[in-house]
C-alpha cells in the first residue's frame, strides 16, 4: 500500500481561496447522437482512420451525460467548492447558429441544479474544442462568422444558466486549438496551415470578447478565460536560439495573453498578418476580465531548429513533436521526473511563470485562477499523482508569497478521460474510470486531495 503525504503538511491557503477540478464535455459526456446534439469537429476527426492513435472515440467516452448524478456525488465526497465543466456548443446549438436544441440546454440545468445541491459552485467554459461541424465546413474558426456565432450561443447558455451560474469561462486554450487543429493537423479539425492558421487564433479572441459582451449583457459579473501557459526556456545563449525561443514564446504565450490583458498583438508584423479590422476587433477582445485563468502543464526548452539536440522534443502542449519546417524546436528537458506522457515534472516553473506574469504585466493582469493542473500516470494507488499536486501546490502558494494575487486552483481531472489524439490511453483523473464498465474508482491522489481539503477547511 502506499503511503500518502499528510495533507497537514500543505501550506495554508486563504480562507475564500476556490478549489475545483475540471473536465470538458467532450472528453467524458458522451451521448454524442443522443437527445438533439449535432455533430462536433471532432466527433468528424475521431471517426477519421488513423486520427485517434488507440483507434478510439468519444461516442460513449465516461458516460457523464448519463451518470452525471454520480459524478456529483464524487465531487461532494471530494469536498471542492467548484467544478468547471464545458457546454458542448452543438448539443445546445447543433449547427452552430440557428435553431437551439432544449434538451441539450435541460442537460445542463440538471447538472448546474445537482451541484448547487450538492454544494458545489457551477463554472462553466462555454467552449473547449468541440466546434460544431456545420460550422467547421464553413470555416471553423479561420472565418469571422464563428466568432459571432460564439457570441450569440453565448447568449442562449447564459439566458438559460445564469440565475444560477456565478464564474463564466469563455474559452479554453485557444493556443492549442491553432496550432494543433488549424496548424499541424493533429488535432481536429485537422487542417495543415501551419502560419496560415493564424486567423483562427485572431477569431477565437474576438469570440471570447464578444462572448463577454454577451455575458455582461446577462449581468455576469465574474468572467475569465482559460489560456494555456508555460515558461519558455531557451536552450543556449546563442543567437539562433534566443530568437527561436523568443518566438515560441510569443506564438503560444504573448499572442494569446497581450490582446486580453493589453489590448494590442505582441508584434506589429503578426498584427498585419491577421485578418479584419484588427485595432477596432482589440477593443473588443480586451473587454476587462474579472479573473485570468491559467492552464499550466510544463516549461518548453526551446532551440534552433537544426541545432544539437533538437528534433526529438515535444512542446509543452500533448507530446506533440513539431515538424522541422518550424523556426524553432522544443528540446528534451533533462534532470526532473517524468508523467507517463513524458511531460517533466518541474513545480517550481509554476512560480516562475507566475512571477513572470505579474512582472510582465502588473496592474493590466487581474486576479489569477490556475484552471488546468495535472498529469498522467497510470494506476489508483497514484503516488506519482500525489507528489505531482503537492509539489505544485507548494509552487503556487509560493508564487502568492511572492505577491502574486491567485484566487483558485483546479486540477485537470475529475476522473480519466478521452484523452483527444492519444484515445483513452492517458490517464488524468483523480477518479479511474473502467472503460469497459465505466465504472468508476477513487484514487489514492482522490483521498490525498479530499483529506487535503478537509485539511484546509479546519483553519
Amino acid at each position: 500500500m502506499t503511503t500518502e503525504p499528510a495533507p497537514s503538511a500543505l501550506p495554508r491557503f486563504p480562507r475564500d481561496f476556490v478549489w475545483g477540478v475540471s473536465t470538458s464535455a467532450a472528453q467524458i459526456e458522451g451521448a454524442v447522437a443522443e437527445d438533439g446534439r449535432g455533430r462536433s469537429a471532432w466527433d468528424v476527426f475521431a471517426a477519421e482512420a488513423g486520427r485517434i492513435k488507440d483507434g478510439s472515440d468519444p461516442r460513449v467516452a465516461t458516460g457523464h451525460y448519463h451518470r452525471y448524478r454520480e459524478d456529483v456525488g464524487l465531487l461532494k465526497e471530494l469536498g471542492v467548492g467548484a467544478y468547471r465543466f464545458s457546454v458542448a456548443w452543438p448539443r445546445v446549438v447543433p449547427d452552430g447558429s440557428g435553431a437551439v436544441n432544449k434538451a441539450g440546454l435541460d442537460f445542463y440545468d440538471r447538472l448546474v441544479d445537482a451541484l448547487l445541491a450538492a454544494g458545489v459552485a457551477p463554472v462553466p467554459t462555454l467552449f473547449h474544442w468541440d466546434t460544431p461541424q456545420a460550422l467547421e465546413e464553413g470555416g471553423g474558426w479561420l472565418v469571422r462568422d464563428t466568432a459571432e456565432r460564439f457570441a450569440a450561443y453565448a447568449d442562449v447558455v447564459a439566458e438559460r444558466l445564469g440565475d444560477r451560474v456565478e464564474r463564466w469561462i469563455t474559452l479554453n486554450e485557444p493556443a492549442e486549438l491553432t496550432l494543433l487543429g488549424y496548424g499541424l493537423g493533429q488535432h481536429a479539425p485537422g487542417r495543415q496551415l501551419l502560419f496560415e492558421a493564424l486567423p483562427a487564433a485572431h477569431h477565437q479572441l474576438l469570440g471570447h470578447g464578444l462572448a463577454v459582451q454577451a455575458l455582461r449583457a446577462r449581468g455576469a459579473t465574474s468572467i475569465g478565460i482559460a489560456n494555456s501557459h508555460g515558461p519558455t526556456w531557451t536552450a543556449s545563449a546563442s543567437e539562433a536560439d534566443t530568437a527561436a525561443a523568443d518566438l515560441y514564446d510569443l506564438l503560444l504565450n504573448r499572442l494569446f495573453a497581450e490582446p486580453v490583458l493589453l489590448g494590442r498583438y505582441p508584434d506589429e508584423e503578426l498584427a498585419a498578418l491577421l485578418p479584419g479590422p484588427v485595432a477596432e476587433d482589440l477593443r473588443v477582445i480586451s473587454q476587462p476580465l474579472d479573473w485570468y485563468g491559467i492552464n499550466y502543464y510544463q516549461p518548453t526548452l526551446v532551440g534552433a531548429p537544426g541545432a544539437e539536440g533538437t528534433g526529438t522534443g515535444t512542446a509543452d502542449f500533448g507530446g506533440i513533436q513539431l515538424p522541422p519546417e518550424l523556426p524553432f524546436a522544443p528540446q528534451e528537458i533533462e534532470g526532473y521526473p517524468r508523467t507517463d506522457f513524458g511531460w517533466p515534472v518541474v513545480p517550481e516553473a509554476l512560480t516562475e511563470l507566475l512571477v513572470s506574469f505579474q512582472e510582465r504585466y502588473g496592474d493590466r493582469l487581474p486576479p489569477v485562477v490556475i484552471t488546468e493542473n495535472g498529469c498522467s500516470y497510470e494506476g489508483v494507488e497514484d503516488a506519482e499523482r500525489i507528489a505531482f499536486l503537492d509539489g505544485h501546490l507548494r509552487a503556487l502558494h509560493t508564487a502568492m508569497a511572492a505577491g502574486v494575487e491567485v484566487r483558485g486552483y483546479f486540477v485537470w481531472s475529475l476522473m480519466d478521460n478521452f484523452e483527444w489524439a492519444e484515445g483513452y490511453a492517458r490517464r488524468f483523473g483523480l477518479v479511474h474510470v473502467d472503460y469497459e464498465t465505466l465504472e468508476r474508482t477513487p484514487k489514492a491522489s482522490f483521498r490525498w486531495l479530499r483529506d487535503a481539503l478537509r485539511e484546509q477547511a479546519r483553519g
